[in-house]
């Protein structure tokens, strides 16, 4: 294998992003998969970030979206205010995707970015939700980007940050969120898609060199399997410029 699993998960969440897209990231390899976006599948897409910047140049990945990077050579510079508001926006807000990460998610796409343990006396803390529960409960679609392990593919959250789908159909409608939720999962071994009527995960596809069997030890709940397929591997030019424009100095995909 020619290319690290971080970047066969940027590259699938770049061939995820439409052209015309207006991208929401974080840091890491939310910001990488979406700079990968603007420089190899979609060039007209637009990135903004929660600290107001929006279509930066990005010559240089930032480390966090409070770097003075993502404001160089912006479009626009603003604040928090307005960049969520951005996704609430009735007629912006339909073109938005936001990519996220997280420390759990259930079969609905519910994530976990809190806490391990009892809310009060928590075995581990988490960062929080930052801007993970307005995307998810605001836009239309969201990229998830999870590590294939059982302790993160969970039967139930510790804590409910950021909605999927909630309890499953008209989960969301009944809570008084707009239609969305979750569009796929991408981990370190393959991708999940959410069945239309059900809106439980199912697993959809596998890297080369990965067995669905593989995937599916890591995880607490049972997964539809029965149509998987193997995805295509990054071409040639999608890593280059991955690797000597998105991100030379191997920041994100070492």
């Amino acid at each position: 294998m020619d290319y690290t699993p971080r970047e066969m998960m940027a590259i699938m969440a770049a061939r995820e992003i439409d052209d015309g897209t207006i991208v929401f990231c974080g840091t890491g390899i939310s910001m990488l998969a979406a700079i990968a976006a603007k420089k190899i599948t979609s060039p007209n897409c637009v990135i903004f970030f929660e600290t107001g910047a929006i279509d930066s140049r990005l010559d240089e990945i930032p480390l966090v979206v409070s770097d003075p990077r993502v404001m160089y050579g912006a479009s626009s510079t603003s604040g928090m205010l307005d960049a969520f508001a951005a996704m609430q926006n009735r007629i912006i807000g339909q073109y938005v995707v936001g990519i996220l990460g997280a420390g759990q998610i259930d079969k609905f796409g519910n994530l976990n970015t809190t806490c391990i343990g009892p809310y009060e006396q928590p075995k581990i803390r988490f960062p929080g939700s930052g801007g993970g529960c307005d995307v998810t409960s605001f836009v239309p679609k969201s990229i998830i980007f999870m590590q294939q392990q059982k302790r993160k593919f969970v039967k139930k959250l510790d804590y409910v940050t950021s909605p999927g789908y909630l309890d499953g159909p008209q989960g969301r409608e009944k809570a008084g969120l707009l239609p969305g939720g979750p569009s796929v999962v991408i981990t370190n071994m393959g991708t999940f898609r959410f069945d239309e009527q059900s809106k439980e995960m199912y697993l959809q596809s596998t890297y080369p060199g990965i067995r669905p069997d593989d995937i599916l030890a890591e995880m607490e709940f049972e997964v539809d399997s029965s149509n998987v397929r193997e995805e295509i591997p990054p071409t040639m030019d999608e890593l280059q410029v991955l690797r000597e424009k998105c991100d030379p100095h191997r920041l994100i995909c070492n």
